[in-house]
């Protein structure tokens, strides 16, 4: 019972330890549009806008923290059109310029750089530069259109679990009110926005839930004014 109370006290004081939030709210499961906040030390920053998710709403994703779950609820899968609900780590931005100052880790988007959906390969779920041997299913991370101009990964699935989801981001849109395949994707402007407000020392993470989850959070996050 001792161990028990001391592991639940260690994992509230790593969640606390994040002090860049990004809060997602969807109305339910099934929805394709959602609305974004952004707070940092208790407060919140930058206003809040209205923005894409999955075209078929949102499933339980594998993120830091699980939180409760009901049985009839979706979890998210390999190909299923919606956005990974939970607890995630913001671990690096990415974008066409060559070169970018950001607080947070920015990775270069080159013609040679894939995203690996291939759920039996080895490199699932990773950035990889393209290797001699292509994987049966990858995406381009440098596109033709600009919705990677400008982005986060998102921390969903980081054990490679097979069919559990992939290549995760925070994106710009496709067309205003857009659904995605199962990331986040909002303007551009905003998108900007959002990146240069990021700081990689202040633990940035994603929580992206349907609003019957906000009571959850706000026992998890009480310093957040929800």
């Amino acid at each position: 019972m001792i161990k028990t109370f001391l592991i639940l006290i260690f994992l509230q004081n790593s969640l606390f330890s994040s002090q860049q939030i990004i809060l997602v709210v969807s109305d339910d499961f099934n929805t394709s549009r959602a609305k974004l906040s952004c707070y940092e030390d208790g407060q919140k920053v930058l206003k809040t806008i209205d923005v894409n998710i999955g075209e078929n709403g949102l499933g339980w994703g594998i993120g830091e923290h699980q939180l409760k779950q009901k049985e009839n609820q979706p979890i998210k899968k390999e190909g299923d059109k919606k956005a990974p609900a939970g607890i995630f780590n913001l671990t690096s931005t990415f974008g066409y310029a060559q070169k970018k100052e950001f607080n947070l880790n920015y990775i270069y988007l080159s013609k040679d750089l894939i995203c690996v959906d291939d759920s039996n390969s080895k490199h699932y779920n990773k950035i990889i530069e393209m290797p001699k041997t292509k994987p049966k299913s990858f995406e381009q991370m440098r596109r033709s259109d600009q919705q990677y101009e400008l982005g986060v990964i998102v921390s969903h699935n980081k054990d490679q679990v097979k069919q559990a989801g992939s290549c995760i981001f925070l994106h710009v849109e496709k067309s205003e009110k857009s659904s995605t395949a199962g990331c986040t994707s909002m303007s551009l402007d905003e998108i900007k926005k959002i990146v240069n407000w990021l700081d990689g020392s202040k633990n940035p993470i994603l929580i992206q839930i349907p609003r019957s989850s906000l009571k959850e959070i706000k026992e998890l996050f009480p310093n957040l004014p929800l």
